[in-house]
């Protein structure tokens, strides 16, 4: 029996040293999830890998054991080849069925974010789900789990405050460093990047009247877009070393595999500006600020995990929106397990459909062929009906023997529920079984099997 497993770290049980070891980029995600889908067990899967987690959802047949060491075992280094595997046990959590259900809704809806309702976690599920969809590894259960996250979602945003005036990861980010020496007023401030994180920080940075603001990318197009809408100077990234000096504050969050920024570079600038203070954000996973920058005077230097302090207030502030979220969740959940194990049941089903459409087009092409010989149409017809009905009556004629032998009585009562409405139940039934246990009897009825 399949079961649906989710499992994989995340900023609660992971520090960001680990996690970006094992994330993975939009253009490795296809490979990757190529290889997923290949393990022992697995029937469907896909990958959600952002800065603060990366999840595997799957289908399978095992207990799970395959992906994790999988996931051990190819943990990402800049060229992203493999490395020595990881320790990972110690770190991940591993949900399974109802539980997995219930941890991908309230990761849809922020709930499991380190920012509390935090709206950009959606849109990465859907990407995940785009993704996996696009490599052919979703097949209907995940497709089925993933839509109704998306409902679930929408509706917790809908009708609770959950996403009200939402603190993303770079307005703390914004937030802590005017709560610093370097406030954005007064500063000169650097972004490397060009994606959602950078945008918002933008975006937040303008709002607090930022003095001067500098965008660096690798693709110079991207950043002079980000400079035309937010007012600033576009650099391209070969020109970083040159104009570093001259910023108080960096943001970076970059989907480099290895750092922009090392000691060496850093430590440059800081002679150029004669040792005032920087003030550095990493907003990135992987990291784009090599650690031992840190160990720098006069450079202070924050990832994403260094954030918690900032929003920790918000996440006090939106408990009860929270809550009355989780009440949505805790609902949805249980629709989907039930819907799920409404359909576990649709096997016998089909397999009953499937064999009364066998028989009747197989009597069906028998009465056609009886009538191109020139037979009676009456006959025919009378033979069809007799021919069908025992068709379809012999099996569960058969199962109701056995049960009436056996004493299943749960059989015998589901049959009575069977029956048309007309006789009462236990008189059809008893009629029905005294039949089968006497078949010598003269019964023009009696749907006995045909060769």
């Amino acid at each position: 029996m399949s079961h649906l497993i989710a499992l994989g770290l995340n900023h609660q049980t992971a520090p960001v040293s680990l996690r970006e070891r094992v994330a993975f980029s939009e253009q490795t995600l296809p490979a990757i999830l190529a290889a997923l889908r290949g393990l022992p067990g697995v029937e469907e899967v896909a990958l959600l890998s952002t800065c603060n987690r990366t999840e595997i959802y799957a289908l399978t047949g095992g207990d799970g054991d395959a992906l994790v060491d999988w996931l051990a075992a190819h943990p990402q280094d800049g060229a992203g080849s493999a490395r020595t595997p990881l320790a990972l046990h110690d770190y991940l959590y591993r949900h399974a069925d109802g539980d997995a259900v219930r941890h991908l809704f309230r990761v849809a809806t922020g709930l499991d974010s380190l920012v509390l309702g935090e709206p950009q976690i959606l849109g990465q599920v859907k990407q995940a789900w785009a993704a996996a969809r696009e490599a052919g590894t979703l097949g209907n259960r995940l497709d089925r789990l993933f839509q109704h996250a998306f409902v679930t979602a929408k509706r917790a945003r809908t009708d609770t405050r959950i996403g009200a005036n939402p603190v993303s990861v770079a307005s703390a980010a914004v937030r802590m460093a005017e709560e610093t020496f370097a406030r954005p007023s007064d500063s000169s401030i650097l972004l490397i990047g060009a994606g959602e994180t950078i945008e918002l920080t933008a975006l937040h940075l303008v709002q607090a009247k930022a003095k001067r603001l500098l965008f660096a990318n690798r693709t110079l197009a991207h950043a002079q877009e980000l400079a035309s809408r937010h007012g600033g100077v576009a650099l391209p990234l070969t020109e970083l070393e040159r104009h570093l000096a001259e910023a108080d504050i960096v943001f970076s969050a970059t989907a480099a595999r290895d750092p922009i920024l090392y000691k060496p570079q850093v430590a440059a600038a800081l002679k150029q500006r004669r040792h005032r203070p920087m003030l550095l954000l990493d907003l990135a996973v992987p990291r784009d600020i090599a650690p031992d920058v840190a160990e720098l005077a006069d450079v202070f230097l924050y990832t994403v995990d260094d954030l918690e302090r900032v929003i920790e207030d918000n996440r006090r502030s939106r408990r009860e929106a929270a809550d009355a979220a989780e009440a949505i969740v805790d609902l949805q959940v249980a629709r989907f397990v039930e819907t799920l194990n409404a359909s576990a049941h649709h096997g016998p089903l089909k397999q009953l459909r499937a064999h009364g459409e066998a028989a009747r087009d197989e009597t069906l092409a028998k009465a056609q062929q009886m009538l191109a010989a020139g037979q009676d149409p009456a006959a025919v017809l009378q033979q069809l009906a007799h021919t069908l009905t025992n068709r379809l009556l012999h099996a569960p004629t058969t199962a109701l023997r056995e049960a009436a032998i056996n004493g299943d009585i749960d059989l015998m009562r589901a049959a009575e529920r069977m029956f048309p409405h007309g006789t009462p139940p236990h008189t059809r039934l008893s009629e029905a079984l005294d039949r089968q246990l006497h078949p010598d009897r003269d019964d023009d009825t009696d749907p006995a099997p045909q060769a």
